[in-house]
């Protein structure tokens, strides 16, 4: 597609590795100017920077915690006065804690919920107070299939995935007026270092559910924010896009 992306900016939350990287040296490579979120690896967030750099693009990282409200609000204020604007958001800094319901724990249940939806509802409630003066913006929000089709042992993960959906369909309605889109994307299984850790009885399971008989790769998911973020996706807002393989139909 080019340069589509030329003299937008991006954040992209938990960018230095996986999907989130992928998704920052897609978003480069189309010429966006790439701001790299990470929490603690430093190290991993300036080799995503290396590599956007690498493929032409301006990017630099940027720590916060996404859970946390003040420091997104303090790391947004910063991003602005640095750059001037903001053209795209991807929420996809992510954590599982998984385990059957009989065995979680409290902060199990919290820590999940504080960082796939707490987060993506503190990054987009400041993303908006920029784009909605600029009267444009996409916001993409990365859920997950089991999201949409639930997962045994995965209780708090699946419950957060879910409410993005529902997050991102308000926002989407809320926000359209405003020249701002809103779409989710849900991977189905990836190759991370998330999926790696992953039981191997269960990630056969996971591989026979596959119609097209292989594991999804980052590339696959960043590909699909790509085309959302830009022009081509235009009249798109509040949908959902999966990028799974065919493990569910709709």
């Amino acid at each position: 597609m080019g340069k589509n992306l030329e003299g937008r900016v991006a954040l992209v939350t938990g960018g230095s590795r996986g999907i989130g990287r992928a998704i920052c040296v897609e978003l480069a490579d189309r010429g966006a100017q790439v701001i790299v979120n990470f929490r603690s690896n430093e190290a991993e967030a300036e080799e995503t920077v290396k590599l956007c750099a690498e493929k032409g693009g301006q990017a630099f990282a940027l720590q916060f915690d996404v859970a946390d409200s003040a420091q997104v609000d303090q790391a947004f204020a910063a991003l602005k006065e640095r750059t001037g604007r903001l053209d795209i958001l991807v929420n996809n800094a992510g954590i599982s804690k998984d385990g059957l319901i009989l065995r979680l724990k409290d902060e199990d249940w919290h820590s999940t919920l504080s960082t796939n939806l707490h987060g993506a509802f503190y990054t987009v409630r400041a993303a908006a107070k920029i784009m909605v003066k600029a009267r444009c913006g996409s916001i993409v929000q990365m859920s997950s299939v089991v999201g949409e089709m639930g997962n045994a042992g995965q209780v708090p993960y699946v419950s957060s995935k879910a409410g993005m959906l529902g997050l991102t369909k308000a926002l989407a309605r809320e926000l359209a007026p405003r020249g701002i889109r809103v779409n989710s994307i849900t991977p189905g299984f990836i190759e991370t270092d998330m999926t790696a850790e992953l039981d191997e009885n269960l990630k056969q399971e996971h591989f026979k559910a596959i119609p097209l008989g292989r594991y999804g790769k980052p590339e696959d998911v960043a590909h699909a924010v790509a085309f959302l973020v830009s022009d081509e996706a235009a009249y798109i807002t509040g949908q959902t896009i999966g990028v799974n393989g065919g493990m569910l139909m709709r």
